[in-house]
């Protein structure tokens, strides 16, 4: 009888043991490049470059009024050509569709927030593609210390937004 209980009680720990390594090893894959804090990750010696500014401003976004979304045309302005292996928002309320030709990769999201897959897609020399930004005004509220670049700049669209607290790092 206590053997049939220890047997029993092995075969859970076992168990157990195998669900938390299948779940870190799940972690482990999904986890983002922490080496690259681009949104686009590119593999190349190419020049992938945006048309216009590398942020835009929004405004103020009602929760009301729905979702609003800004276009950005990237182009490989290299001679080379260019892959991009991933991309990824920093914002939660914010997700980005890479569109090259007839083709359309995502939305893809914040990482952290859900696996963020392999895109490698090539951009030839010349080529253009649009990477679309879809902003849903659900941000309830954000505290931020960290910029990428300190100090951020005094028109950084996250200074702009009522529902964010900048505080000095």
């Amino acid at each position: 009888m206590i053997k049939q209980i220890s047997n029993g009680v092995n075969k859970n720990i076992i168990g157990l043991a195998l669900a938390i390594l299948a779940l870190g090893g799940i972690i482990w894959v999904a986890r983002p490049n922490s080496q690259n804090s681009a949104a686009l990750s590119v593999k190349s010696n190419g020049t992938l470059s945006v048309e216009e500014a590398n942020n835009y401003d929004f405004g103020t976004i009602s929760m009301a009024a729905g979702k609003v979304s800004h276009t950005f045309k990237i182009k490989n302005t290299g001679n080379e050509a260019v892959t991009i292996n991933s991309m990824y928002t920093s914002c939660m309320c914010t997700t980005a569709t890479l569109k090259i030709g007839g083709r359309q990769k995502g939305p893809y999201g914040m990482p952290g927030h859900g696996f963020i897959p392999k895109i490698n897609e090539t951009l030839n020399s010349g080529e253009e593609a649009l990477v679309e930004v879809l902003q849903s005004g659900h941000l309830a509220g954000a505290a931020i210390d960290v910029f990428e670049k300190e100090p951020p700049s005094p028109d950084h669209p996250l200074l702009k937004m009522k529902q964010v607290v900048a505080v000095a790092h």
